[in-house]
């Protein structure tokens, strides 16, 4: 395995430009997550003109659901989700000032067109480690739409979450 590069989160700047399709990274920084539901709310106040509950700028959102924590840890299990369920709402979030995304998965080629035309990221994590990846989740508290359960919207702390870039900034693809 090759040398694992440490990237900060939210994403500033040049920090995408510096990555490429197949790097491997550590993220530590604040993440946002959002499923199918959260997606749908945060889409339907940007067309409404509405302040969105989350700074968009930057953020990295992660497609997960995550499970209630045991006692003393701050999260459950916190796989990724199949990315390409949010296809339809990315492109919107993206010209929003949304930096990246963490699933699994191919994304699709109008995705793929609007991460190299906004110079995103689209990360992704193994799908069954669910359990491992929380490990690297240190704070984990709802932060929009709690009626979703699940689905609402957490603000993570993550500390070298492991990932790869799947989709650079230019539109390269590991796929």
């Amino acid at each position: 395995m090759g040398t694992w590069k440490k990237v900060q989160v939210p994403l500033h700047g040049q920090d995408a430009l510096e990555l490429n399709a197949g790097d491997q990274v550590l993220l530590s920084g604040v993440v946002y997550t959002a499923r199918d539901a959260a997606h749908g709310r945060l889409i339907r106040l940007l067309e409404e003109g509405q302040p969105l509950p989350i700074d968009l700028k930057g953020a990295v959102i992660y497609y997960v659901g995550p499970c209630p924590p045991k006692s003393g840890h701050p999260v459950g299990s916190a796989g990724p989700t199949t990315s390409g369920r949010m296809d339809g709402f990315t492109p919107r979030l993206l010209d929003a000032g949304m930096g990246g995304m963490i699933g699994k998965g191919e994304r699709s080629a109008a995705v793929v067109e609007s991460i190299r035309k906004n110079k995103a990221i689209y990360f992704v994590t193994i799908g069954g480690a669910g359990a491992y990846l929380a490990q690297r989740i240190h704070r984990c508290q709802v932060v929009a739409f709690p009626e979703l359960g699940a689905e609402a919207i957490y603000r993570m702390e993550f500390c070298d979450f492991p990932a790869f870039v799947a989709v650079d900034a230019a539109g390269r693809t590991i796929f």
